[in-house]
C-alpha cells in the first residue's frame, strides 16, 4: 500500500519537470555513473574530476528554474 503511494507521488513529481530539467537530471545521472565506472577502473583522479560535475549540473538546473521563475513574476 504504502509502496503504492510513493510511486504515485514520485509519477506526479516526474510530470511536473520541463524537458530541460529531465535532460539536467539525466546529464547528472549518467556523470555520477561514469566517475564511478573510472574510479573502480583505477583512473581515481579522471574519476573524482568527472564526479565534481554532479553536483555542478544539479546548481544549474537550479539556477535555470530560479531564472524562469523570476520571469514569470
Amino acid at each position: 500500500m504504502l509502496n503504492c503511494k510513493l510511486k504515485i507521488k514520485f509519477i506526479k513529481m516526474f510530470k511536473k519537470f520541463t524537458i530541460a530539467d529531465k535532460l539536467l537530471f539525466v546529464a547528472a545521472l549518467l556523470s555520477l555513473i561514469f566517475s564511478e565506472i573510472l574510479y573502480f577502473q583505477g583512473e581515481k583522479a579522471d574519476g573524482t574530476f568527472i564526479g565534481i560535475w554532479v553536483p555542478s549540473i544539479l546548481a544549474f538546473g537550479i539556477y535555470l528554474k530560479l531564472i524562469n521563475n523570476t520571469k514569470n513574476d
